[in-house]
Protein backbone atom coordinates (compact mmCIF):
# COMPACT_ATOMS: atom_id res chain seq x y z
CA UNK A 1 0.00 0.00 0.00
CA UNK A 2 1.24 3.49 -0.84
CA UNK A 3 2.61 5.60 2.00
CA UNK A 4 -0.18 8.07 2.93
CA UNK A 5 2.38 10.70 3.93
CA UNK A 6 4.05 10.41 0.53
CA UNK A 7 0.67 10.62 -1.23
CA UNK A 8 -0.16 13.79 0.69
CA UNK A 9 3.25 15.28 -0.15
CA UNK A 10 2.73 14.49 -3.85
CA UNK A 11 -0.73 16.06 -3.76
CA UNK A 12 0.62 19.23 -2.16
CA UNK A 13 3.38 19.36 -4.78
CA UNK A 14 0.84 19.02 -7.61
CA UNK A 15 -1.30 21.78 -6.13
CA UNK A 16 1.72 24.08 -5.92
CA UNK A 17 2.43 23.32 -9.57
CA UNK A 18 -1.06 24.46 -10.56
CA UNK A 19 -3.07 21.22 -10.64
CA UNK A 20 -5.96 22.59 -8.62
CA UNK A 21 -8.88 20.92 -10.41
CA UNK A 22 -9.74 17.25 -10.85
CA UNK A 23 -10.53 15.77 -14.28
CA UNK A 24 -12.23 12.60 -13.06
CA UNK A 25 -13.67 10.76 -10.10
CA UNK A 26 -10.84 8.22 -9.97
CA UNK A 27 -7.24 9.41 -9.42
CA UNK A 28 -4.59 8.34 -11.91
CA UNK A 29 -1.68 6.18 -10.91
CA UNK A 30 0.78 8.99 -11.45
CA UNK A 31 -0.20 12.67 -11.64
CA UNK A 32 1.70 14.78 -14.14
CA UNK A 33 2.83 17.01 -11.33
CA UNK A 34 4.90 14.16 -9.86
CA UNK A 35 8.56 14.85 -9.50
CA UNK A 36 10.60 13.70 -12.52
CA UNK A 37 12.50 10.47 -12.05
CA UNK A 38 15.62 12.06 -13.54
CA UNK A 39 17.27 15.37 -12.64
CA UNK A 40 15.83 18.34 -14.49
CA UNK A 41 19.38 19.33 -15.33
CA UNK A 42 19.47 16.46 -17.80
CA UNK A 43 17.11 18.48 -20.03
CA UNK A 44 19.24 21.30 -21.40
CA UNK A 45 17.80 24.26 -23.32
CA UNK A 46 18.48 24.05 -27.01
CA UNK A 47 21.28 26.24 -28.30
CA UNK A 48 20.50 28.52 -31.17
CA UNK A 49 21.76 27.65 -34.62
CA UNK A 50 22.39 30.18 -37.36
CA UNK A 51 19.46 30.23 -39.79
CA UNK A 52 20.26 29.17 -43.34
CA UNK A 53 20.27 32.26 -45.53
CA UNK A 54 16.78 33.82 -45.49
CA UNK A 55 14.82 30.60 -45.62
CA UNK A 56 11.60 30.60 -43.64
CA UNK A 57 10.07 27.36 -42.37
CA UNK A 58 6.79 28.30 -43.99
CA UNK A 59 8.36 28.92 -47.39
CA UNK A 60 6.54 27.63 -50.43
CA UNK A 61 7.78 24.33 -51.78
CA UNK A 62 8.85 26.12 -54.98
CA UNK A 63 11.62 27.83 -53.01
CA UNK A 64 14.91 26.63 -54.53
CA UNK A 65 16.38 26.03 -51.06
CA UNK A 66 13.77 23.40 -50.25
CA UNK A 67 14.55 19.92 -51.65
CA UNK A 68 12.33 19.40 -54.66
CA UNK A 69 12.01 15.74 -53.78
CA UNK A 70 10.37 16.38 -50.40
CA UNK A 71 6.81 17.27 -51.51
CA UNK A 72 6.67 14.56 -54.18
CA UNK A 73 8.10 11.84 -51.93
CA UNK A 74 5.75 12.80 -49.10
CA UNK A 75 2.65 12.92 -51.28
CA UNK A 76 3.49 9.51 -52.77
CA UNK A 77 2.97 7.86 -49.37
CA UNK A 78 -0.58 6.69 -48.73
CA UNK A 79 0.11 4.74 -45.52
CA UNK A 80 2.15 5.36 -42.38
CA UNK A 81 4.59 2.57 -43.20
CA UNK A 82 5.05 3.93 -46.74
CA UNK A 83 5.77 7.41 -45.35
CA UNK A 84 8.42 5.98 -43.06
CA UNK A 85 10.04 4.21 -46.00
CA UNK A 86 10.07 7.46 -47.98
CA UNK A 87 11.84 9.19 -45.08
CA UNK A 88 14.44 6.42 -44.98
CA UNK A 89 15.15 7.11 -48.67
CA UNK A 90 15.02 10.90 -48.35
CA UNK A 91 18.41 12.62 -48.69
CA UNK A 92 17.27 16.24 -48.56
CA UNK A 93 17.93 16.85 -44.86
CA UNK A 94 21.60 16.85 -43.71
CA UNK A 95 20.53 15.90 -40.18
CA UNK A 96 20.02 12.36 -41.45
CA UNK A 97 23.79 11.95 -41.74
CA UNK A 98 24.62 13.17 -38.22
CA UNK A 99 21.85 11.37 -36.33
CA UNK A 100 21.93 7.77 -35.13
CA UNK A 101 18.35 6.87 -36.04
CA UNK A 102 15.24 8.04 -37.80
CA UNK A 103 12.79 9.09 -35.08
CA UNK A 104 9.42 8.62 -36.73
CA UNK A 105 6.55 8.10 -34.28
CA UNK A 106 5.28 6.34 -31.19
CA UNK A 107 1.88 5.43 -29.84
CA UNK A 108 -1.34 4.22 -31.43
CA UNK A 109 -1.73 5.36 -35.06
CA UNK A 110 -5.48 4.74 -34.77
CA UNK A 111 -5.75 7.21 -31.87
CA UNK A 112 -8.04 10.24 -31.97
CA UNK A 113 -5.25 12.52 -30.72
CA UNK A 114 -2.00 13.19 -32.56
CA UNK A 115 0.74 15.23 -30.90
CA UNK A 116 3.55 16.92 -32.82
CA UNK A 117 6.67 18.29 -31.15
CA UNK A 118 9.82 19.95 -32.41
CA UNK A 119 12.72 17.54 -32.84
CA UNK A 120 14.26 14.43 -31.25
CA UNK A 121 16.78 14.73 -28.43
CA UNK A 122 19.63 12.47 -27.40
CA UNK A 123 17.47 9.76 -25.81
CA UNK A 124 15.07 9.81 -28.74
CA UNK A 125 17.91 9.53 -31.24
CA UNK A 126 19.33 6.56 -29.37
CA UNK A 127 16.03 4.69 -29.10
CA UNK A 128 14.45 5.79 -32.37
CA UNK A 129 11.22 6.95 -30.66
CA UNK A 130 9.93 10.44 -29.87
CA UNK A 131 9.49 11.74 -26.31
CA UNK A 132 11.21 8.97 -24.38
CA UNK A 133 13.57 11.19 -22.35
CA UNK A 134 12.91 13.42 -19.36
CA UNK A 135 10.47 15.67 -21.21
CA UNK A 136 8.68 12.58 -22.54
CA UNK A 137 8.23 11.30 -18.99
CA UNK A 138 6.68 14.63 -18.03
CA UNK A 139 4.42 14.50 -21.09
CA UNK A 140 3.14 11.10 -19.97
CA UNK A 141 2.39 12.55 -16.51
CA UNK A 142 0.57 15.47 -18.09
CA UNK A 143 -1.68 13.16 -20.10
CA UNK A 144 -2.43 10.54 -17.44
CA UNK A 145 -5.00 12.57 -15.42
CA UNK A 146 -7.00 13.07 -18.62
CA UNK A 147 -7.04 9.33 -19.27
CA UNK A 148 -4.61 9.63 -22.17
CA UNK A 149 -1.56 7.55 -22.94
CA UNK A 150 0.42 6.66 -26.01
CA UNK A 151 -0.36 2.95 -25.74
CA UNK A 152 -4.07 3.39 -26.34
CA UNK A 153 -5.30 6.80 -27.47
CA UNK A 154 -2.35 9.08 -28.33
CA UNK A 155 -0.01 9.10 -31.33
CA UNK A 156 3.19 11.20 -31.15
CA UNK A 157 5.65 12.54 -33.72
CA UNK A 158 7.79 15.63 -34.43
CA UNK A 159 8.31 18.26 -37.12
CA UNK A 160 11.87 16.97 -37.56
CA UNK A 161 12.61 13.28 -37.82
CA UNK A 162 16.33 13.46 -36.98
CA UNK A 163 18.13 14.96 -34.01
CA UNK A 164 19.97 18.26 -34.56
CA UNK A 165 23.58 17.88 -33.30
CA UNK A 166 23.95 18.87 -29.67
CA UNK A 167 20.18 19.31 -29.33
CA UNK A 168 20.49 22.73 -30.95
CA UNK A 169 17.45 24.49 -32.36
CA UNK A 170 16.61 23.38 -35.90
CA UNK A 171 17.36 25.78 -38.72
CA UNK A 172 14.65 27.12 -40.97
CA UNK A 173 16.00 25.02 -43.84
CA UNK A 174 15.80 21.82 -41.78
CA UNK A 175 12.21 22.57 -40.81
CA UNK A 176 11.30 23.34 -44.41
CA UNK A 177 12.83 20.06 -45.61
CA UNK A 178 10.87 17.95 -43.10
CA UNK A 179 7.59 19.85 -43.04
CA UNK A 180 6.06 18.17 -46.14
CA UNK A 181 6.57 14.77 -44.49
CA UNK A 182 5.12 15.97 -41.19
CA UNK A 183 2.04 17.38 -42.89
CA UNK A 184 1.60 14.22 -44.93
CA UNK A 185 1.91 12.27 -41.68
CA UNK A 186 -1.02 14.19 -40.23
CA UNK A 187 -3.06 13.77 -43.41
CA UNK A 188 -2.56 9.99 -43.38
CA UNK A 189 -3.31 9.56 -39.66
CA UNK A 190 -6.41 11.80 -39.81
CA UNK A 191 -6.61 12.56 -36.07
CA UNK A 192 -9.68 14.20 -34.58
CA UNK A 193 -7.51 16.45 -32.42
CA UNK A 194 -4.03 17.77 -33.16
CA UNK A 195 -1.94 18.93 -30.18
CA UNK A 196 1.10 21.05 -31.06
CA UNK A 197 3.86 20.88 -28.48
CA UNK A 198 5.87 24.09 -28.42
CA UNK A 199 6.48 27.09 -30.61
CA UNK A 200 8.26 25.44 -33.53
CA UNK A 201 5.44 22.97 -34.15
CA UNK A 202 2.72 25.59 -33.64
CA UNK A 203 4.24 28.28 -35.86
CA UNK A 204 5.21 25.85 -38.61
CA UNK A 205 1.91 24.01 -38.92
CA UNK A 206 -0.40 26.97 -38.26
CA UNK A 207 1.51 29.26 -40.62
CA UNK A 208 1.86 32.00 -38.04
CA UNK A 209 4.58 34.12 -36.49
CA UNK A 210 2.84 34.31 -33.10
CA UNK A 211 4.79 32.83 -30.20
CA UNK A 212 3.66 29.89 -28.12
CA UNK A 213 2.81 32.11 -25.14
CA UNK A 214 0.10 33.75 -27.26
CA UNK A 215 -0.97 30.59 -29.06
CA UNK A 216 -1.18 28.15 -26.16
CA UNK A 217 -4.60 27.21 -24.88
CA UNK A 218 -6.42 28.69 -27.89
CA UNK A 219 -8.36 26.16 -29.97
CA UNK A 220 -7.80 26.58 -33.67
CA UNK A 221 -8.30 24.64 -36.89
CA UNK A 222 -5.52 23.02 -38.88
CA UNK A 223 -6.28 22.26 -42.52
CA UNK A 224 -3.94 19.84 -44.31
CA UNK A 225 -2.32 21.21 -47.49
CA UNK A 226 -4.43 20.59 -50.55
CA UNK A 227 -7.65 20.71 -48.56
CA UNK A 228 -9.30 18.13 -46.42
CA UNK A 229 -11.36 18.19 -43.26
CA UNK A 230 -10.16 20.83 -40.77
CA UNK A 231 -8.78 19.34 -37.55
CA UNK A 232 -9.33 20.77 -34.07
CA UNK A 233 -5.91 21.97 -32.96
CA UNK A 234 -4.58 22.97 -29.54
CA UNK A 235 -1.09 24.47 -29.11
CA UNK A 236 0.42 23.89 -25.65
CA UNK A 237 3.79 24.36 -24.01
CA UNK A 238 6.49 21.84 -24.83
CA UNK A 239 7.23 19.71 -21.74
CA UNK A 240 10.92 20.64 -22.01
CA UNK A 241 9.88 24.26 -21.43
CA UNK A 242 7.94 23.22 -18.34
CA UNK A 243 11.03 21.53 -16.95
CA UNK A 244 12.87 24.84 -17.22
CA UNK A 245 9.90 27.00 -16.19
CA UNK A 246 7.88 25.07 -13.57
CA UNK A 247 5.72 28.13 -12.93
CA UNK A 248 4.08 27.61 -16.33
CA UNK A 249 2.63 24.27 -15.20
CA UNK A 250 -0.55 25.98 -14.04
CA UNK A 251 -1.26 27.11 -17.62
CA UNK A 252 -0.32 23.67 -18.92
CA UNK A 253 -2.75 22.08 -16.48
CA UNK A 254 -5.53 24.30 -17.80
CA UNK A 255 -4.65 23.14 -21.31
CA UNK A 256 -4.88 19.51 -20.22
CA UNK A 257 -8.32 20.25 -18.77
CA UNK A 258 -9.37 21.85 -22.06
CA UNK A 259 -8.12 18.81 -23.98
CA UNK A 260 -9.96 16.47 -21.63
CA UNK A 261 -13.20 18.45 -22.01
CA UNK A 262 -12.94 18.48 -25.80
CA UNK A 263 -12.44 14.72 -25.82
CA UNK A 264 -15.54 14.23 -23.65
CA UNK A 265 -17.57 16.55 -25.89
CA UNK A 266 -16.53 14.54 -28.95
CA UNK A 267 -17.41 11.19 -27.40
CA UNK A 268 -20.48 9.51 -28.95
Amino acid sequence: MANPHQLLADLEWQYAAGADEAVGDVPGLSGWGAKPSMPVAAEQPATKARPSASIHPLAHTADPHIPHSAPSMASAATTISALREELLRFEGCPLKHTAMNLVFADGNPEASIMMVGEAPGEDEDRQGKPFVGVSGQLLDRMLAPAGLDRKTNVYISNILFWRPPGNRSPTDAEIAACLPFCERHIAVVKPKILVLLGGVAAKSLLRTKEGITRLRGRWQHYTPPGGGQPIDCLPIYHPAYLLRQPGAKRQAWNDVLALSKRMKDMAP
